[in-house]
């Protein structure tokens, strides 16, 4: 970055407005930028279901209009569909609604599919013949430039308070910056191989995930009996010994404290919440990485609560689905006074009959897992409790098949790891992008 345009930013980030450029209500831009009401660069479309189209689509945060049922696992939709909006591929919808992490609603063009239908409530527009690079706005409904806008005109309704009050007259109404065309395209094209970069890395992460998965089968799946070479050791599943459930692994006393009792920034004492378990932890809960949030102090005067140790099982008993039982593994505890949460159950393994992150992966892959399934109870919320847990079977490889699979997996979890953090930075890269280009900071010709 050359130490002009370092300097125009640092004057924009001052509240300061540079030589050449103006103050809009979407903020400090070009002066050679214009600035169009958005009817003049979109239509609105109308159109009615009226030939019985059955795709309901949503707004995803990352996936745009996308399939109800892809997105939610259900159909949200009325019976009657026919009052639905039928959109066709490259037109836009807007949804007022709060939701997916919106403050002020949600645009999103119609990518993925030829056609679909949305709810009445959606605002739906089609690009203009004066508008000759709709992919430029993409980008710009994407960085959330047409919030002032909108925040400006709409009142919350008193009777719904999950939707912004905001009618279609205002928004065809409000405001659109509009740079020179060659600059619109420009900007499209790089956003767009930004794009293509983190899609490529989405793509190559699915496929480690897909491999691991495989892996997880080989190494630790009953069907393959044959033995096999895995770094100089010998494999041999015929001779695995598997144990019942108490007889290897001791239940340690857990707390019933909530998310509300916990502190993401301070505290003495750290507390495993099964939420976390679920969706934010992977199969092996490395203290050294991953941030475990604190009980408040108020919370941590209690006894008889176990703190936990390198090697010990956090299992979550309760879920949504059958994700109920997914368990991690702790290491690399140090010095951390750490405890398991609201509904979890937290086990310690026999001393020296199992190495360092076996009972993690092992635990978590369908070989162990698919044990569970059958046990687990309820209808919306499902559970499952440590009296059935403790008649599951536990196989027992000897320590060193057990350190090799192991480290195979562990391997391929570190290379998911660091692709993921490569992808996080291209999106980082995007956001910053995006808030350059869009604003005109960093002129593009």
């Amino acid at each position: 970055m050359t130490p002009e345009i370092e300097k125009r930013i640092k004057a924009v980030r001052a509240g300061r407005v540079p030589a050449g450029y103006k103050r809009t209500k979407v903020g400090i831009v070009p002066k050679d930028w214009g600035e169009v009401r958005f009817h003049d660069m979109f239509s609105r479309v109308v159109r009615k279901n009226k030939e019985g189209n059955t795709n309901v689509l949503t707004i995803s945060a990352q996936y745009g209009l996308i399939n109800q049922n892809e997105f939610f696992n259900k159909t949200v939709a009325s019976d009657d569909k026919s009052n639905y909006y039928l959109m066709k591929k490259g037109e836009f919808a807007y949804n007022k609604s709060y939701s997916n992490g919106y403050p002020f609603g949600a645009l999103k063009r119609l990518d993925f599919y030829d056609k679909g239908i949305v709810s009445p409530l959606y605002i739906c527009f089609a690009a203009s013949e004066n508008n000759q690079c709709p992919d430029f706005y993409v980008h710009y409904f994407e960085a959330g430039l047409m919030n002032k806008e909108i925040q400006a005109f709409a009142q919350e309704g008193a009777r719904n308070h999950g939707l912004l009050n905001i009618s279609v007259d205002d928004f065809f109404n409000s405001n659109l910056l509009n740079p020179p065309l060659s600059e619109q395209k420009k900007i499209a094209e790089i956003l767009a191989t930004q794009d293509r970069v983190i899609e490529l890395k989405e793509k190559l992460i699915a496929e480690k995930q897909s491999q691991k998965k495989y892996l997880m089968s080989v190494l630790l799946g009953d069907d393959f009996k044959k033995p096999f070479k895995l770094n100089g050791v010998t494999i041999d599943k015929k001779k695995w010994e598997k144990k019942q459930f108490e007889r290897v692994l001791t239940f340690l006393r857990n707390n019933t404290f909530s998310r509300a009792d916990m502190d993401d920034s301070q505290g003495q004492v750290k507390n495993v919440h099964y939420g976390d378990i679920l969706v934010k932890y992977g199969t092996i809960l490395d203290c050294d990485k991953d941030v475990i949030p604190f009980l408040k102090k108020e919370k941590q005067n209690y006894s008889n609560i176990a703190y936990l140790e390198d090697g010990d099982i956090i299992i979550a008993d309760t879920a949504e689905d059958e994700t109920c039982g997914k368990m991690v593994e702790i290491i690399h505890k140090k010095n951390n006074l750490i405890v398991a949460g609201l509904h979890t159950i937290a086990c310690r393994p026999a001393n020296k009959l199992f190495a360092s992150k076996w009972l993690g992966y092992y635990m978590n892959s369908p070989a162990y897992h698919n044990q569970l399934i059958p046990l687990i109870t309820g209808i919306k919320v499902s559970s499952i409790s440590k009296s059935v847990i403790s008649e599951t079977n536990i196989a027992i490889p000897t320590l060193p098949e057990q350190k090799a699979i192991a480290d195979v997996l562990s391997a391929a979890d570190e290379e998911i790891s660091l692709l993921q953090k490569g992808l996080e930075e291209e999106k980082l890269k995007k956001k910053s992008l995006m808030q350059l280009l869009l604003t005109g900071l960093v002129r593009v010709t």
